[in-house]
């Protein structure tokens, strides 16, 4: 029954996890090889300390957006935040994993109930949770599609 799992019960392991320092291309081959949209990010001890998605290298894709601006005696004034501006140039002239990492990332512990972890992945409006142990180190991940996987295979 889903109501009695847990997240080590569905979770998927072992997570394969990239550094700050992790060549940009190594980590988009490691997404598409493995046909996953998201990697954690890890420090030198191995904690979670930020996330790679799909949705940070269609930014880099997309390329840099000037926002709203207006116009006042032949003069360009940009109304963005410069610090959104500068952060938006960094994603998209990045080589490394650092420059378009986000610092934000949803995490969660092994034994959570399953039906909690479903309710985090939608209040967060998130793929996925990063299973992490005591010492934040990452060890599985789970997804959407777990859960979804979960009520189906309880109600055979």
């Amino acid at each position: 029954m889903v109501l009695q799992q847990s997240v080590r019960d569905v979770m998927t392991t072992p997570v394969l996890k990239v550094t700050p320092e992790t060549p940009l291309q190594e980590a988009v081959a490691l997404l598409s090889d493995h046909h996953i949209s998201g990697l954690p990010v890890v420090n030198d001890q191995g904690q979670l300390i930020g996330e790679l998605t799909e949705q940070d290298l269609m930014v880099r894709e997309s390329g840099v957006d000037a926002g709203p601006y207006v116009m006042l005696l032949d003069s360009v004034i940009y109304l963005r935040n410069p610090l959104n501006w500068d952060r938006q140039v960094h994603q998209v002239l990045g080589t490394t994993v650092k420059d378009l990492m986000r610092r934000d990332h949803h995490s969660c512990n092994a034994e959570l109930a399953l039906p909690r972890a479903a309710s985090l992945l939608h209040e967060r409006s998130t793929q996925r949770l990063y299973v992490v142990d005591a010492d934040q180190q990452p060890i599985g991940v789970i997804t959407r599609g777990d859960v979804v996987r979960a009520l189906a295979s309880s109600q055979v």
